[in-house]
Formats: C-alpha cells, sequence, structure tokens
C-alpha cells in the first residue's frame, strides 16, 4: 500500500532490520529514539505538504500516471525545477531545519538524463530499468535517500590507488545475479529515514577506475549495512526532559556514516556498471540540481528572521533605526539566495532524455552565496538576541522552586511580554546560530552539495571571460584582430539560456503538431 501521510510515513519505518549505532550503542528501534525521532518527523512534513498543497508539493508523473509527491518527481519542464525550490523553502519554514529528501529527488533527475545518454552509446539497459525502478517508488511513495560522498582516505590518490580500496564504494564482487559492494560513504543526510539508497560515485574517474563507477539502489535495511549516527552540538538536550532547552524540540536534521559490507545489489537495481566515463557528468548534473536546491536555507533564513524580529520585540528595541537595518540586511541576504535559485531553474534546458536541467552558472552562484549568507544572518541573528543567547539558564532552573521566582524576576523584558516566551526564541536563536540545527543551517550550508572552492571552479569556467572581453572592446570601438568576430562567437552561456531553449521549443512545437496530426487521423 502507498504511504499517504506524514504519519503513515512514521510507521513504514517500524520493525525494519536496521543496524544503527549511536553513542556506541546499536538502538532498538530508531523511530523511538529521542534524538533520531525529530529527524523523523521533519521528513514526515514532506509527505503532509503534498496532502495540504498538492499544486506546490506533487505533480503528475508521465512515468506512473500518478499523481506523486514532488520529491519522486522527474522535471518535466522549467515550472516543476522552480515548484521545487518554493516547496523547499516552504518545507524550511515549516520545520526550520533539514528534511532530508533533496538528495534522493536530485539524484533522480541527475541519473535520468545520464543513464539515457550511457544507453545511446552503450546500447546498456540502465535507463529503462531506472524508470521502471521509479514507477516503483512513486507507487510506493518511498523515500530516497542518495549516497555520494565516500570517506576518500588519502586525497592525493584515485580510488583504485588508494592502501584500502574501502576508501571509496566499489565492487568487491559479482554474479550472474548482480553485484556486491563495499566501502563507506559519509556525512549521509536522512539515511536512516529512507527506504532506499541511491549509490553513486564522487568524483571523475579513469579507466583503472571502473571497479568505482557503481550506481544502484538497495533498501536501506539490506544485510551488510551498518549506520553510524552522526553526533551533533546540543543533541542531547532532546533527552533531557522537557521541551524549552531544545529550542526546536520537534525537528531536526539527520546525518549518518553509512558502511556497506559486501551489499548486493540485483542487475534490476544497478544503473551503472564501469562506465566510469559518465562518473563526472553525473556527478556535475547532481550538484548543478541539488546547489540550486540549497534555496530550502532561505525557509530556514525566514525562520531566524522572524526570530529576530520577535526578541527585538519582546526586549523592547524594535522601533530601534539600527535593528530596523538589520533585519532588512538580514532579509535582503536571504531573497539573494533564493532569486539566484529560482532562476536557475527558470533558465533549465530540455536534456536528451526529454527531463530539464537547470542552469549550472547560477545554480553555483546560488551555492557560493549560501556559503556566506547564512553566517552573515546568523551573526546578525545574535547580534539583536544579545549576551542571553549563549547564557541562558537551563529549563530545569526555570521550573525550581528555588530559582524560578527569581530568573521570572530578572529576566523580564518587556512589559506584557511572559518569562517562558522569551526564553522560547533565544533558544530558537541558540538552535539554529550555534546548537543541533546549525549543523543544516551553518555547516551543511558550507560544505554540503561541495565546499566553496568547488563552486569557485565551476564559475571560472563558464565566466566567458573571452567573450565579454570582445563585447567590452567592440562597445570602447577597438578593433578586433584578425580572425575574431564576437557575433560569430556566441558565449557557450548564453547559447544554452537562449539557443538550446529555443532549439528545444522548436521540436516539442514540431513533436506537438505531427502528434495532432496523427491523432486526428482515422
Amino acid at each position: 500500500m502507498p504511504i499517504n501521510n506524514g504519519q503513515e510515513y512514521i510507521e513504514s519505518l517500524r520493525n525494519r532490520n536496521l543496524k544503527v549505532y549511536l553513542f556506541g550503542e546499536l538502538v532498538k528501534e530508531p523511530v523511538d529514539h529521542p534524538m533520531i525521532r525529530p529527524s523523523i518527523n521533519a521528513v514526515a512534513e514532506t509527505y503532509d505538504i503534498a496532502n495540504e498543497d498538492p499544486e506546490l508539493a506533487s505533480a503528475e508523473s508521465s512515468l506512473s500516471g500518478l499523481r506523486v509527491n514532488r520529491f519522486l518527481h522527474i522535471a518535466e519542464n522549467a515550472t516543476d525545477l522552480v515548484n521545487q525550490n518554493r516547496m523547499q523553502r516552504k518545507l524550511g519554514q515549516k520545520t526550520g531545519t533539514c528534511f532530508q529528501r533533496c538528495v534522493g529527488m536530485d539524484a533522480l533527475n541527475s541519473l535520468y538524463s545520464t543513464t539515457f545518454e550511457i544507453d545511446e552509446k552503450y546500447n546498456t539497459p540502465y535507463h529503462k530499468r531506472l524508470k521502471e525502478f521509479i514507477k516503483k517508488i512513486q507507487q510506493e511513495n518511498h523515500v530516497i535517500g542518495g549516497a555520494m560522498t565516500d570517506v576518500k582516505g588519502d586525497r592525493s590518490l584515485s580510488p583504485s590507488q588508494q592502501e584500502d580500496p574501502d576508501m571509496f564504494v566499489h565492487i568487491s564482487k559479482r554474479d550472474e545475479k548482480g553485484i556486491y559492494i563495499s566501502g563507506a560513504k559519509a556525512h549521509q543526510t536522512g539515511c536512516i529515514n529512507s527506504h532506499w539508497i541511491l549509490v553513486m560515485p564522487t568524483m571523475r574517474l579513469r579507466d583503472e577506475d571502473k571497479d568505482y563507477a557503481i550506481v544502484g539502489a538497495v533498501p536501506a535495511d539490506a544485510k551488510g549495512i551498518t549506520y553510524i549516527y552522526g553526533r551533533q552540538s546540543c543533541d542531547t538536550r532532546s533527552m533531557e526532559g522537557g521541551d524549552l532547552d531544545a529550542g526546536n524540540a520537534k525537528y531536526s536534521g539527520q546525518e549518518a556514516m553509512i558502511i556497506f559490507d559486501n551489499v548486493f545489489i540485483p542487475n534490476e537495481y544497478i544503473f551503472m556498471d564501469g562506465e566510469y566515463e559518465y562518473a563526472a557528468m553525473l556527478v556535475e548534473r547532481f550538484t548543478c540540481y541539488h546547489r540550486r536546491s540549497y534555496v530550502c536555507k532561505t525557509g530556514l533564513g525566514d525562520v531566524l528572521i522572524g526570530a529576530a524580529a520577535s526578541i527585538s520585540d519582546y526586549n523592547g528595541i524594535a522601533n530601534a533605526s539600527h535593528i530596523k537595518d538589520k533585519l532588512v540586511e538580514m532579509t535582503h541576504l536571504n531573497e539573494t539566495i533564493f532569486g539566484t535559485g529560482v532562476a536557475s531553474s527558470f533558465q533549465s534546458y530540455k536534456t536528451k532524455a526529454g527531463n530539464y536541467q537547470n542552469d549550472d552558472m547560477l545554480a553555483n552562484v546560488c551555492k557560493h552565496n549560501v556559503t556566506r549568507f547564512p553566517y552573515e544572518i546568523s551573526r546578525l541573528a545574535q547580534d539583536i538576541a544579545g549576551g542571553l543567547v549563549v547564557t541562558m539558564p537551563s529549563e530545569q532552573d526555570f521550573r525550581s522552586s528555588e530559582t524560578g521566582p527569581l530568573l521570572e524576576k530578572y529576566l523580564k523584558g518587556k512589559k506584557g511580554v511572559p518569562i517562558e516566551s522569551r526564553v522560547r526564541i533565544l533558544r530558537l536563536i541558540e538552535n539554529m546560530t550555534l546548537g543541533r540545527n546549525a549543523v543544516g543551517y551553518l555547516t551543511e550550508s558550507m560544505h554540503g552539495a561541495g565546499s566553496p572552492q568547488a563552486q569557485r571552479i565551476q564559475i571560472a569556467r563558464q565566466m566567458q571571460l573571452e567573450y565579454k572581453k570582445k563585447i567590452a572592446r567592440r562597445l570602447a570601438n577597438i578593433p578586433e584582430t584578425e580572425g575574431e568576430d564576437y557575433i560569430k562567437e556566441q558565449s557557450d552561456y548564453f547559447d544554452r539560456i537562449f539557443g538550446v531553449k529555443k532549439e528545444a521549443e522548436k521540436k516539442e512545437i514540431s513533436s506537438s503538431s505531427s502528434s495532432s496530426s496523427s491523432s486526428s487521423s482515422p
């Protein structure tokens, strides 16, 4: 039976054969663990939003013919990609944390076009297999986790040069029914909360790395998988009783290390096997989608801006000009992230496979903004909040008959504002800028989908400096050197935005005309 809502999703995670370690101990039932449950609650919201706002968070799939959760949808036009961004921002507002499904969504879309092109060259069955897999998960409404980041070992060496081959996930053996993989993936967002894990290569590969050029889907509870849960700042506050100190007690993100020990992948779930020259294509297309997916951080930014504005109200300083100016700056930075992400989606183009790929330059600019702006937004939030955000007594002190009355007397703010409201909003600011959800808002913003230098490399590749120098010299009335022709040598960037989109539109019009004429024939 398909999963219909958040509560059914939570129940679908029970009684699985997961091997999860936390604080050195095997977790009996992750769903009921107080440190893990808030991250499950965040994923549950991705189901409920599809029911609350189906136009935003679901779509008609041409693969299965069903209306499906947008996280499982293959983008069929630019509007689909824009709606992904709008949905991501809304979910950030609803949860104040990472809701853990963007990696799977972006992995499916990048694999869709990559497998098509592998098949085109090698006559392999990957694209057909992938479409069948997508139809299956759309029908069941499952959560897909993507696993790309290897532990890497000595980073000066390629995968095949490592002293220990398990530093990158690789094929350990094979038989007529499929392959077995070993190795580990680090920092895996929401993996324990997923039904399936899509394993992918993490970098450009060479001929000698063929055993590392593997893409496949495995159930999250497959035999041979061990999860080691990642520690987060202030995470044990969820185990102390009460919810005041947590800041955001209901929702959190999740990262874990996944260790594969001869994990079996049957042939039907293998989508790349040795085609090493396509690893870079897959990684680049995935990071293109995923870097623009970081507009999710603007939803978190909205929450933090709201928290900063609230504490200024509670402190009686909302009308101070410098407070207003700081809130304007926070909003400016937040909207700049969103604008570049949506622009990347809007300026998408149709791939050979028929799905839509967003603009790479703007995706990298979006993610590069994300590596900086949330830190400044957080700094301004702490500035507005004041020192109490880091020296707040504990919930137990507020509940104590001895210290509680003293805190009620001395931690008053503006008249009419309950002490507890002031404490809760300060704890939320702490949670997002220093505590558990600072993982998703700050550190993940820095390193997720590639650290800042990765974006700078991609931006440098697409700067089109020669083209820009030519148009500048033309306007300055500097003669072109022999052989130069600025009109004929159009920028790849502008060609992609306008030329490729127009060509795709022509094909769509032509295809639609031919389809109409054939359908009208008897």
